[in-house]
């Protein structure tokens, strides 16, 4: 059976999906769904965050955290590890210093 999926996916991403043993804790068509809406929707966010950058909000690192808080809700429809992986995709495209989200953001 050929794989001709075009689409390279960042070990970043994969590892939300890997277990200890480096096995894929869901099947590969189904991290490949997940990774394309991630990727979608942080692209999207770009120009969100860019108006907010320009208009309402003073740091790079204050709309970082909105927009994750945002993706964190239950009608987001991604988890907790995809919206962290979002909001850091959303930094990189950005050029922006997305270093707060390099480790999963303690709430109280």
């Amino acid at each position: 059976m050929s794989d001709d999926y075009q689409i390279h996916i960042p070990p970043s991403f994969f590892a939300l999906y890997t277990d200890a043993r480096q096995r894929l804790s869901q099947p590969i068509a189904t991290v490949r769904e997940r990774y394309e809406v991630c990727e979608d929707l942080s692209n999207h966010l770009v120009s969100h965050a860019q108006v907010l950058n320009h208009v309402e909000v003073p740091s790079e690192a204050e709309i970082l955290a909105r927009i994750h808080d945002g993706l964190s809700t239950p009608e987001a429809g991604v988890s907790a590890a995809e919206a962290l992986w979002i909001v850091r995709r959303l930094a990189e495209l950005l050029g922006w210093n997305g270093e707060p989200f390099e480790q999963p953001p303690t709430r109280h």
